[in-house]
């Protein structure tokens, strides 16, 4: 039987028992039913995993800690996802499957087409929810290092933030665009191994030409995934799966 995987919002280095907070604990024992004397695994976002046993199931369960293991299961090529927010539960889908593919940050931003509206607690409350969504993917994909859900940002200022902050040398810059006749084969006969990339899809509608040709000013690559329109929410999902067997660990 699979052992669960839980995130403790505590550190746990250095110590022989944590307690965990309330959504852990009802996760163990209101979802997987849990009783005390089962085993798991505890990861703490930082690298590397603990054997653990359930010592107590209540409203927040407490939890004996075992031996460490240090494999973190991260890409070789640390992919940032920058992407438009989109309507409903879209977003957070695209969250959980970059997640589950290895990204190690995403981005979330507000574009010309981006039909969603967020601020003040609003924002702060979307936020939450979109970490928790990153978290328990890891939970189930076995990652032990969470990627940061970064606060919104208006596209024209991560432009200019990304280029202020870029190392050519190592970081492959790219911007999804259908109409570009740009294919990664293309690209990989003019570019070396890169240690990092950076991956600016748009929200619904994609990206107004304006857009496109900002981000192209600012150093980035125009990409195409074939001849074949992709929703906001597929892009990056084929997109990323193209850039870990192409330079990750696919």
């Amino acid at each position: 039987m699979r052992i669960p995987r839980i995130f403790s919002a505590e550190p746990l280095a250095g110590k022989s028992e944590v307690q965990l907070d309330e959504a852990a604990s009802r996760h163990l024992v209101k979802v997987l039913r849990l009783g005390p004397g089962r085993p798991l695994i505890l990861f703490d976002g930082e690298g590397g995993e603990y054997e653990a046993e359930l010592l107590e199931a209540g409203k927040k369960a407490r939890v004996r800690i075992g031996s460490f293991a240090e494999d973190d299961r991260q890409s070789p090529l640390a992919i940032t996802l920058a992407i438009g927010i989109s309507r409903g539960d879209r977003f957070d889908w695209v969250i959980q499957k970059a997640t589950e593919l290895g990204v190690a940050d995403i981005q979330p931003l507000f574009t010309e087409r981006c039909e969603v509206r967020l601020s003040g607690e609003r924002l702060q409350k979307k936020l939450g929810q979109w970490q928790q969504i990153a978290i328990s993917a890891c939970e189930q994909s076995a990652r032990n290092r969470v990627p940061q859900i970064l606060p919104p940002k208006k596209l024209p200022q991560f432009l200019d933030e990304s280029l202020a902050s870029t190392d050519d040398h190592n970081s492959l810059n790219l911007v999804l665009h259908h109409r570009t006749e740009e294919t990664l084969a293309q690209l990989e006969q003019q570019l070396g191994r890169p240690q990092s990339a950076l991956l600016l899809v748009g929200p619904e509608g994609g990206l107004s030409a304006a857009e496109i040709e900002l981000a192209l000013a600012r150093g980035f690559h125009a990409l195409r995934l074939g001849p074949r329109v992709l929703r906001t929410e597929t892009a990056p999902v084929a997109a990323l799966s193209v850039l870990q067997f192409q330079w990750g660990d696919f």
